[in-house]
């Protein structure tokens, strides 16, 4: 007899693969956003020390601009770490693709 499998609806656990890509998933992007942030307050700053009226949005897409490389530099473990834990689930679903189809096809797994 076999496990009964987890509904679609309730959420992944932390130690599996999903939730594990979910925890670095959300860490990785309010990182990501956190960067630019202090990016920006460093633009304003700035803008604010030499005494230039620097608008908001202005800020926000020259912080865009800069964060997007800086990111691939100063977060490359977090990268590598969502990619990973990205290819973990898809080899979890070609694992679970491929145990349905030989359900299907009456063969015993």
């Amino acid at each position: 007899m076999t496990a009964p499998e987890q509904p679609e609806s309730s959420p992944p656990a932390a130690g599996s693969p999903k939730g594990r890509l979910a925890r670095d998933l959300a860490l990785y992007t309010v990182a990501r956003l956190g960067l630019v942030a202090v990016v920006t307050a460093v633009i304003l700053g700035v803008a604010a020390l030499v005494g230039v009226d620097f608008p908001l949005i202005v800020a926000l897409v020259f912080a865009l601009v800069v964060a997007f490389p800086l990111s691939l530099v100063l977060f490359k473990n977090l990268r590598r770490k969502v990619n990973l834990d990205i290819a973990a689930v898809d080899d979890d679903r070609r694992r679970a693709r491929a145990d349905l189809h030989a359900r299907l096809r009456g063969e015993q797994g």
